[in-house]
């Protein structure tokens, strides 16, 4: 089904005086793929964002995994030197869903010219504080807004990357629709999710949520998740072919996350948007 398989691999939080956790009823308010009751969940964790220790250390831990697939994906995809320093200079990037910003910085740095948007106000406006401590950082576009308001502003990037989201909206078959629009023709869409699996509850739920307390309990919901042939049957629909998959592994001796080829858990893929 797949080409290849990928083998294996202190700013606590923003406190602004008179900030309320608003989350404004805009136009995005009635996208079809947004789901209110995913989007109040995170807007009440969103000054944590960059607390390492805080509900979103797991992501903090996964970003260099996740970086790593996303780096060799896109330089062999783009024909870019993965050993470079700025190796995606001169693309455009949409992190959708972005929350505080943690990916949208270092993708930053590496080069791209980046836009992030996420449909929690709070969100942007860390993402935006934390963005302004670094010169490079700062030249992120933040903006409160959803991939279909991007689609009806004919928005298109060169790579579109959308991680630990599909999971949470209300239909995900729409919402890879947007992506694919978003996405430019011969583009990059990359996509990261929770597996379907009855291992994937045991260590995402009841292990993350119940017995370590990661995350706050109903994070997640197991019937959201989706499985990896889902996800690719999905995006096909939406002219988006999938050509690379892999799967994350924790370990839990160093604390670090890697690459490797079991998707049964979270997973990453890597599609291309047909001419």
């Amino acid at each position: 089904m797949f080409s290849r398989m990928f083998a294996r691999t202190s700013f606590k939080h923003a406190v602004v005086e008179g900030f309320q956790p608003l989350i404004r009823h805009r136009r995005y308010a009635t996208a079809a793929s947004l789901n209110q009751t995913e989007v109040a969940k995170f807007a009440a964790m969103a000054d944590s964002w960059w607390d390492l220790e805080g509900p979103f250390k797991p992501l903090h831990a996964m970003n260099p995994a996740r970086l790593t697939f996303i780096r060799s994906t896109l330089c062999r995809h783009f024909g870019k030197d993965p050993f470079s320093a700025r190796p995606f200079e001169g693309l455009k990037f949409v992190d959708v869903g972005c929350g505080g910003g943690i990916l949208s910085e270092p993708l930053a740095r590496m080069g791209a010219s980046v836009t992030g948007i996420d449909v929690v106000e709070k969100n942007i406006t860390i993402a935006r504080l934390h963005a302004d401590l670094d010169p490079v950082a700062s030249s992120i576009e933040y903006r409160c807004t959803t991939a279909e308001n991007l689609v009806e502003e004919q928005m298109t990037f060169d790579a579109v990357i959308a991680l630990e989201v599909i999971e949470h909206v209300s239909a995900p078959a729409e919402f890879c629709k947007s992506l694919s629009a978003l996405t430019a023709s011969n583009g990059a869409t990359v996509v990261s999710t929770v597996n379907r699996s009855m291992r994937a509850y045991a260590s995402t739920i009841v292990a993350a949520e119940y017995i370590l307390q990661w995350l706050p309990k109903g994070t997640h919901q197991w019937s959201s998740f989706i499985t990896p042939e889902e996800l690719v049957l999905t995006l096909q629909r939406a002219s988006i072919s999938v050509e690379e998959m892999a799967g994350f592994d924790f370990d839990p001796l160093t604390g670090q996350w890697s690459i490797t080829d079991d998707i049964s858990v979270q997973y990453i893929a890597f599609g291309i948007k047909n001419s």
